[in-house]
């Protein structure tokens, strides 16, 4: 999940290179340069995801979005930048894909209604949850690590209610972009790509022996 969250979002680490620093806390290179920020920004993941296990069944919350952001973008050359609010809402108005998207002034009220609506909801389907994250997408709260950190939360959010979680590859980032786009329109676009990234997620979790719900 580290390596393609990371590699939709640029990061040139390799796949080896991103094991070797889970496995080991080292990296090996040859002949090559990557940014120190992807080397940060790996090992910060892999602690996102821990928090994401550690929040599984935990409702979510605007704490806990926060504290994914903030363990992601720690040690950053962007955390250095005064505009760059670290577990915070952004402060610059941004855009994604060309397209605009909340202005700072609204984040906070956006999230609180965005939450407050999900939570109204008592037993999520996966399409609730995708709602969702095309939703806090279009917010685009955080100044920078929207994608990794929506992402994050939709994985957190599977293994709540019981739904076989998926990782968005980097080889099928097109299709996913185009289904956050055109999600009110026709959702099939995201389903359809989740629905075959989880097919993926399914065939590690026979191969572990891990039972699932169909």
């Amino acid at each position: 999940m580290t390596y393609h969250s990371n590699h939709i979002e640029g990061s040139r680490l390799t796949h080896d290179q991103t094991r070797y620093i889970f496995e080991t806390n080292t990296i090996g290179m040859e002949g090559e340069s990557v940014t120190v920020d992807d080397i940060v920004e790996t090992a910060n993941h892999f602690r996102c995801i821990d928090l994401v296990i550690e929040n599984a069944m935990k409702p979510l919350s605007e704490t806990l979005i926060k504290d994914l952001h903030r363990t992601l973008k720690n040690g950053t050359s962007d955390s250095r930048q005064p505009w760059f609010a670290v577990g915070g809402y952004k402060k610059l108005a941004n855009e994604v894909g060309g397209q605009a998207t909340t202005l700072p002034s609204k984040v906070s009220s956006a999230m609180a209604k965005l939450l407050r609506e999900y939570h109204t909801i008592p037993k999520k389907t996966l399409d609730d949850l995708l709602d969702f994250h095309v939703r806090f997408e279009r917010i685009h709260p955080f100044q920078d690590g929207n994608g990794r950190v929506g992402r994050l939360i939709l994985f957190k959010e599977c293994l709540r209610f019981g739904i076989v979680p998926f990782i968005i590859d980097e080889r099928h980032k097109m299709f996913y972009y185009r289904g956050l786009k055109e999600w009110h329109k026709m959702p099939g676009y995201l389903r359809d790509t989740c629905l075959l990234m989880q097919d993926d997620f399914k065939a590690v979790l026979d191969y572990f022996e891990i039972e699932y719900d169909n």
